[in-house]
């Protein structure tokens, strides 16, 4: 007879407030169903986005006291005060990139021997992620991205999605608005960049090649996604080859600008590593012919490829300005000189029902076998960070910043 585990679901404690959800009740079903030797507990939240009586129509017993369960399961990162020593724990920690406001958590997990797995590094034989919220923030940020630029041309208004019940009362609202001639760029080819051509074909928009969208004037509004072969090169100007990009990036350069000329919005939706080229440096934004009046830097890499990128924005306030001669944050949709900025880094927030239901099937479907029975793969052990009171051999490089060392991040 199997091991009977206790899984409690966590309520989110970081702040801003989050939303989702990692088991929504029907998922937590399936799982029952599955795994016979499963109980699952809900620590009540007043700020979920499935209710505590719809955990509770469901069968769930809902409790503020985890302690007797094994497995505890957030999204967000946990607040220090309320771990609970030798339990396992799942959630995005923010740890494996030496974060240096993340570096006290990872002390007091291995501290009260805590095993931590990461979401992030869930994967498979291929390396491919298995889990991810990355769709849903393409799909809310390219949603944020025309509501800035109805905001800043005054020619429509879209609720905040946050406002939205679900995607589809998001998208309804979106297919009531029609767009003057403008050209919108994306950057990026993964899922980040396929949720925000989802939101866009809501509006049926022409879809232009490169050529087409640097070259050619058009009477109706276009979107062009950009791999990278389309905005950097190899220095050496050899053929482009993508997974040499990715292994040496530091060996390419940016081939970006020309499309700061001729691009009204631009939604940024690429893999960005700090060796890279960077895309939009401060000086662009001062030549006369730049373009680009609305930037929704989905991937939000602060210090990265975007110059304008100054800060995070939130969900609450989603937008700033960006004073393009300056080089500072101006006060968003009152100068037209400025370019209006989106940078909310949990985007996903924003239609928490919907991405926690995604999030959730994708871990019923490829995790919980490994995490609850048997891991042949290694998926639960490529995925620890922290064990038996120590880093695992796979992030021993997190030693000195585990430490409390001042490190160069990997």
């Amino acid at each position: 007879m199997k091991k009977r585990i206790r899984i409690g679901v966590l309520r989110e404690t970081k702040n801003p407030p989050d939303r989702r959800v990692a088991i929504p009740p029907l998922t937590g079903l399936q799982i029952l169903n599955k795994y016979p030797n499963v109980s699952i507990f809900i620590q009540p939240s007043d700020i979920r986005c499935f209710t505590d009586s719809e955990y509770r129509e469901q069968g769930y017993f809902l409790t503020d006291d985890l302690r007797d369960c094994d497995i505890l399961i957030g999204v967000k990162e946990v607040s220090i005060p309320t771990l609970i020593p030798n339990k396992t724990y799942l959630f995005f920690s923010h740890t494996a990139k030496q974060q240096p406001y993340n570096r006290e958590l990872l002390q007091q997990i291995i501290k009260r021997n805590i095993t931590l797995i990461d979401y992030e590094y869930l994967t498979d034989n291929k390396h491919q992620r298995l889990v991810a919220f990355g769709h849903w923030a393409g799909v809310v940020g390219a949603y944020k991205a025309l509501r800035a630029r109805g905001v800043r041309t005054d020619f429509f208004d879209l609720p905040p999605a946050s406002y939205c019940k679900d995607m589809e009362e998001m998208y309804l609202h979106l297919k009531k608005v029609s767009l003057k001639p403008i050209k919108i760029l994306i950057t990026g080819g993964g899922r980040v960049a396929m949720g925000a051509m989802q939101t866009l074909r809501v509006l049926n928009l022409k879809e232009v090649t490169p050529e087409q969208f640097l070259h050619e004037s058009f009477n109706e509004p276009v979107v062009c996604r950009i791999d990278p072969e389309y905005y950097v090169e190899r220095k050496d100007r050899g053929v482009f080859n993508l997974q040499d990009f990715y292994k040496n990036p530091e060996q390419y350069r940016s081939t970006f600008k020309p499309f700061t000329k001729v691009t009204d919005l631009f939604i940024a939706c690429h893999y960005w590593d700090p060796k890279s080229p960077k895309f939009l440096l401060p000086e662009d934004y001062k030549e006369d012919d730049f373009k680009i009046s609305v930037i929704a830097d989905v991937s939000c890499d602060l210090n990265g490829p975007i110059a304008s990128t100054l800060r995070a924005s939130t969900i609450a306030s989603s937008f700033y300005g960006y004073d393009r001669f300056n080089e500072e944050e101006a006060i968003p949709f009152v100068d037209k000189k400025n370019v209006t900025v989106m940078a909310v880094d949990n985007l996903p927030g924003e239609l928490p029902r919907d991405s926690s239901i995604d999030f959730g099937e994708a871990l019923y479907q490829n995790v919980y076998e490994a995490l609850l029975d048997d891991d042949p793969d290694g998926i639960i052990e490529r995925a620890t960070i922290a064990k038996d009171g120590r880093l695992t051999p796979q992030f021993a490089y997190l030693h000195a910043y585990w430490e409390g060392k001042d490190v160069a991040k990997v």
